[in-house]
């Protein structure tokens, strides 16, 4: 397995050829010879679809095509030292022609722009965001064995590209233990005498790292999306929103922590770093909270943590509770040295008052908070600044924030279509000059972005992009 993490870092840096290149061409051929051209082609599989999660299946079959040949011809003995920079080269020059089989890119124009080293250098830092939503879908035990038993390898490399690029933002070494044990447990069951009773049983086996893969790429997709301040902010909202009765400095050592966790092992090649530290978040979280809100005590009381962080995860926004007005963070306060802290702090109390605000919409209000920050703290008079914008954009803001509140928390408590048909009679009566169609339109923008950007799990960028400025 290290030695499988270990390519996996170096298969960008050949294709980049970077600076020392001999070096990376050595590195790449102890690995190729190592691992044997088998092993070494599927982890290619797998870290392309990873990079290229928008890429079709055809696309990252021709990249892998290329670059196992170009590993196969040049570590081969008496291979000429030149082969790997001389290949590399050409298969850049694929890269930027019209008719490129490889998967697409839009920067793939500036990149060709280029000559040489930064050419390859460019293309090499190429990679497509991540998949709003996880898009594979498990077939049937049967399904999946009359597709192994037609084409096994062509089975497995379908099978690496679709799960693969649907959680590439799980870390490597997850993606890697995932894949190969559902490959292990559909070999192993479709030749058994009983199937049925095999699968079962894998599946079981399988649980905790499932939950993983898919648990991992919703924290780095997030990460990837926020960045760790972001992220620890995203993180301290979720918990207020669903234990509104805990104080602020018991949650925030709790979002640090997540924020700390994604940072150290989203991008991480150490085997256990993300189960590791995730069932230690979990175990905190699980000890701070479980005394204060019986919803915590029920998910904390399996005994195993990641099925326990699953159900945490999952769970609902709290009921708004009763609580005394917040006080405001002075001018003095927001441009003091901390002053983030304070900003934070306000948005704590914002988003324990009004549970059904998306993540979305918080972390909007969060970067406003920042850029109000930035724009006023360094002007001659930050307080006159400061009282300027914030009376603007509570005038426009908090009829804006009731809306969000009062969308999400109907769709949480409501049946789809019930949610639809008051949705749909808050509309005409809000907006009683709008024809037919155009309350339609309407109504589908809404209930499109309730039934993604509601939820707990909802993808940070395409929700982003629902949520005016």
């Amino acid at each position: 397995m290290r030695a499988a993490l270990a390519l996996l870092l170096l298969l960008a840096a050949a294709h980049a050829i970077h600076r020392g290149k001999a070096y990376v061409r050595e590195k790449v051929c102890q690995e190729y010879r190592m691992l044997g051209k088998e092993n070494f082609r599927t982890l290619t599989i797998i870290a392309n679809s990873r990079k290229y999660s928008n890429g079709t299946f055809e696309e990252i079959g021709h990249l892998v095509r290329e670059i196992v040949s170009l590993a196969e011809m040049c570590c081969a003995a008496g291979a000429e030292p030149s082969c790997y920079d001389a290949g590399s080269t050409a298969l850049s020059l694929k890269s930027c022609s019209v008719d490129s089989p490889f998967p697409a890119h839009p920067g793939t124009a500036e990149c060709c722009a280029h000559e040489g080293l930064e050419r390859k250098l460019c293309l090499a830092a190429l990679r497509h965001p991540p998949q709003p939503l996880p898009r594979y879908l498990q077939p049937s035990d049967k399904e999946l064995c009359q597709a192994f038993r037609q084409d096994p390898r062509e089975f497995a490399d379908r099978f690496l590209y679709d799960y693969t690029s649907s959680y590439s933002q799980a870390p490597l070494p997850v993606l890697l233990a995932s894949t190969r044990t559902f490959l292990s447990m559909v070999s192993t069951c479709c030749i058994s005498p009983a199937p049925t009773a095999c699968f079962l049983k894998e599946k079981l086996e399988r649980k905790t790292l499932s939950l993983l893969t898919l648990t991992s790429n919703r924290i780095c997709s997030r990460f990837s999306a926020y960045g760790k301040d972001k992220v620890s902010f995203s993180y301290l909202a979720s918990l207020a929103q669903k234990a509104p009765t805990a104080s602020f400095e018991d949650l925030l050592p709790l979002a640090e922590d997540a924020a700390e966790l994604s940072s150290q092992c989203c991008d991480s090649v150490a085997e256990d770093c993300m189960q590791k530290r995730l069932l230690e978040h979990t175990d905190k979280v699980c000890t701070v909270l479980s005394a204060r809100d019986g919803r915590f005590a029920d998910c904390c009381t399996g005994k195993n943590l990641m099925e326990n962080h699953f159900c945490i995860l999952a769970m609902p926004p709290a009921p708004a509770p009763k609580l005394p007005e917040a006080s405001e963070p002075t001018n003095k306060e927001l441009c003091g040295k901390d002053g983030a802290l304070h900003a934070t702090r306000s948005l704590f109390e914002l988003a324990r008052r009004h549970p059904s605000l998306p993540d979305a919409i918080l972390a909007k209000l969060y970067d406003s908070s920042r850029k109000l920050q930035e724009e006023c703290c360094s002007t001659k008079d930050p307080s006159a600044c400061l009282d300027s914008k914030r009376k603007r954009m509570e005038a426009e803001l908090l009829p804006f924030l009731e809306k969000a509140s009062q969308l999400c928390g109907q769709y949480n408590k409501l049946p789809f279509l019930e949610f639809k048909k008051r949705l749909r009679e808050s509309l005409r009566q809000a907006e009683p000059e709008a024809s037919p169609a155009q309350l339609e339109q309407l109504l589908e923008q809404r209930a499109s972005f309730a039934s993604t950007c509601c939820l707990p799990d909802a993808p940070p960028l395409l929700c982003a992009s629902k949520v005016p400025a």
